[in-house]
């Protein structure tokens, strides 16, 4: 119990180390369980996405092809200002969406130039500013480019510069889009928002003519694969959108005539507890977009690249592209060209387009698909790996290897289908930490076993290997300090048995054939005292067999487990004649004696030679037992005090006897076998034969004749009763003393 006790404590110790990884409570989260929850979530994420192509959205791509064709980039703002007009004048798209940030001036018109002349060498000259002011809005390629928009369903990315970066990049260009929610929205709320020190937007002219604008900023993780973005970015007290979400409100803007608000979702206030931040979405007209404890959304990817058609934009301006092929679609502006440093690494691909990432958000928005994973799947992995954790350090402790391995697998089983049923309706619980967990607790368990208990279980068999059998070693080692081989006091069952005419089997067959026969003798009743009736192997001495019962293991059942493997004993030697006869072996004969009493029992010997075995009168009695059997005919003899503990066991009384150095009367049984198994016929000879005994000892000479001669026809040839037969006319012709008993003294040793 002991040792149990501390696989118990070990086991909630290893519990607690989950916990207080998933309360963070450490400095910093143990990253290799965190990176693990990342591994299964991509696999999940793998294994589960729709895939196919969603045909709402296209992707016009500034591709190596169109770099090849046009240029390199940027290009001029008036050949992108004639794209958007191509775009919803002649293939109606419904709304665009640029994932390129406009952040400078186009000069490539040489326009800034000729105003430098205008003001300088050739401001006198009126013709030429006469036709440079004709010439100016062909040549201001931003005019044309922010007319193109203006009016128009198209929203502009932008980058924030995050707050951890360096004071030279925390600086502020172009215009950013107005807030959609003000400051101090979530006052009083602990939510860790990302946080902007400074932003890189587009030209003001263009922010001020587009329908809107959301940040394109990529929230990695710290192993740097891209899987959620935020919804929500703090700069200087307000909260600026995703790309994603201004798409979407501006496309539910073009449907209802209004730009729905950004109102944040909150959990019941009952369930909001301190320190809990409580929000769980954001409502964008009739959506609910699901958003982790930092405002931010995990990507629903449909599938690898390619789950949107692509269309290059070299094709699209050469008007190479079907108008069908684009009419009616929210279209997409962004790169693949690797020059232009667009590519993400994300779990379906390790080179992934940015603006696929954005598709994939716009169409999870429309389709409710983007997975959930508030704040307070915190608390459900506690709650999992608290009740988990207890559970597994107290079960498996108490139980065998196969069933600690089957518990354990069920559990791990358990965790994985619970995991996946919230899975598939869009809740996102951690699950490394629990497989770790159950995992661990597994592990701790079986190498405790091998490591610390099984060096007991080696210790026992060092002691008592040879002699106890191997069923009990485990059960001894689970409390090695309890058997020792010290000497003690003991009530045990001792049996001996020994080879009947071994010296004439000895003439009979040569020394290599005695060896065999001996041996296979010894092996198969050492393994029925051992192996099959739990008794201890003292010793060979000869061809003879010492055992005992009740020690070093305490046995109840001493005396019945030593009579039943002495009558087991007894069937296994007529199968032992069988194959000895059949080789030409003369059949094998044993007696066996038992009794039981209190013996000293233990490590007892020489300086030369010692033992674990039992001395004591006990032993003697039983050993003078055994020798009895050939008087008296019978296969086995036990003692009185063994006869009177075995409740179960049909036995024939034989006879009282005085041996040599014992004063005292001692009565001898012959067991029969299991009540249950003793046939009626033989219960009526036994019925029979205890009448005779009780007149035998009366001196009722003439009634013992008559029951011993229809004894003897009920069992022909049966040594017992010809020995009385024979002791009575003895009797009736001796003159035997009044204080005669009918105890039969045997003073030979």
């Amino acid at each position: 119990m002991k040792q149990r006790i501390v696989r118990i404590a070990l086991g909630l110790l290893v519990m607690l180390v989950f916990l207080v990884h998933a309360a963070r409570l450490y400095p910093e989260p143990i990253r290799f369980i965190t990176q693990l929850d990342n591994i299964i979530y991509d696999f999940r994420l793998r294994r589960t996405m729709p895939k196919g192509v969603d045909n709402r959205i296209v992707i016009l791509d500034i591709d190596e092809k169109s770099l090849a064709e046009i240029g390199r980039w940027p290009w001029g703002r008036d050949r992108l200002a004639s794209l958007i007009e191509k775009l919803f004048d002649k293939y109606g798209i419904v709304l665009l969406g640029i994932d390129v940030v406009f952040a400078e001036p186009d000069v490539s018109s040489g326009l800034p130039v000729l105003e430098g002349l205008a003001k300088n060498e050739i401001r006198n000259d009126a013709r030429l500013q006469s036709l440079l002011g004709k010439l100016r809005p062909m040549l201001d390629h931003d005019g044309l480019f922010a007319k193109a928009i203006k009016g128009r369903p198209v929203v502009l990315g932008y980058f924030g510069i995050l707050a951890g970066r360096s004071a030279e990049e925390a600086n502020e260009t172009g215009a950013l889009p107005d807030a959609v929610l003000p400051p101090g929205t979530f006052a009083g709320k602990n939510i860790a928002f990302t946080t902007w020190k400074g932003y890189s937007g587009n030209l003001p002219q263009f922010q001020k003519n587009a329908a809107g604008g959301g940040h394109i900023e990529a929230q990695t993780d710290f192993d740097g694969v891209l899987r959620r973005v935020p919804m929500l970015a703090e700069y200087k007290g307000a909260y600026y959108e995703a790309f994603s979400l201004a798409m979407i409100r501006t496309m539910i803007a073009l449907d209802s005539g209004k730009f729905p608000n950004v109102v944040p979702g909150y959990a019941p206030d009952r369930f909001i507890s301190k320190g809990y931040p409580g929000l769980e979405w954001l409502e964008v007209g009739p959506l609910r977009v699901p958003v982790d404890e930092e405002a931010s959304a995990l990507i629903p990817y449909r599938g690898e690249q390619g789950s949107f058609r692509y269309f290059s934009l070299a094709d699209v301006m050469a008007e190479r592209t079907p108008v069908e092929a684009l009419k009616g679609k929210i279209a997409l502006v962004g790169t693949t060209a690797r020059g232009l440093f667009d590519l993400r690494s994300t779990p379906v691909s390790g080179v992934y387009p940015g603006v696929e990432v954005h598709a994939n958000l716009i169409a999870g928005m429309f389709d409710r698909s983007i997975k959930q994973k508030p704040r307070y799947v915190q608390g459900a992995e506690l709650i999992l790996l608290l009740i988990g954790g207890v559970v597994l350090a107290i079960l498996v402790p108490f139980l065998s290897p196969l069933r600690a391995t089957l518990v354990s697998l069920a559990s791990l089983a358990l965790i994985i289908g619970l995991n996946l049923a919230m899975w598939s309706i869009n809740i996102v619980l951690p699950l490394a930490a629990s497989l770790l967990m159950t995992v661990a607790l597994f592990a701790l368990n079986m190498s405790y076993g091998y490591f610390v208990e099984s060096r007991s279980t080696r210790q026992i068999k060092e002691l008592f290997g040879q002699y106890v059998p191997p069923e009990l070693v485990p059960t001894m080692a689970k409390d090695a300090k309890k058997y020792n081989m010290e000497p003690r006091d003991a009530e045990l069952t001792i049996l001996f048995c020994d080879v009947r005419g071994f010296t004439g089997i000895s003439e009979a067959l040569t020394p290599d054939h005695l060896r065999e026969y001996i041996n296979e003798y010894l092996t198969e009743m050492s393994a029925i005292i051992r192996s099959r009736h739990k008794g201890t192997l003292d010793k060979y001495i000869g061809d003879a067999i010492m055992a005992f019962w009740g020690a070093p293991v305490n046995d109840p059942d001493h005396a019945r487990n030593g009579v039943l493997a002495a009558l087991e004993m007894q069937r296994e030697c007529l199968s032992l004649t069988q194959r000895f006869e059949s080789r030409g072996w003369p059949q094998l004969k044993i007696g066996i004696g038992l009794n039981s009493g209190t013996v000293r029992v233990g490590d007892m010997g020489s300086r030369v030679r010692r033992a674990y075995t039992v001395i004591g009168d006990p032993v003697n009695v039983a050993s003078r037992t055994e020798g009895l059997t050939k008087h008296y005919g019978v296969g086995i003899l036990v003692g009185e005090a063994t006869k009177n503990k075995v409740m179960d066991v049909v036995f024939r009384e034989i006879d009282k006897v005085r041996v040599k150095g014992k004063d005292e009367a001692l009565t001898i049984f012959e067991p029969i076998g299991l009540d249950v198994e003793v046939e009626q016929k033989v219960l009526d000879e036994l019925r029979l034969w205890h009448q005779t005994l009780k007149a035998y000892r009366a001196r009722h000479w003439d009634q013992v004749e008559v029951s011993l001669l229809n004894l003897q026809r009920m069992s022909q040839g049966c040594a017992l009763y010809e020995l009385y037969s024979r002791r009575v006319p003895l009797h009736r012709r001796t003159a035997l003393p009044e204080e005669w008993d009918g105890v039969t003294v045997f003073d030979e040793k």
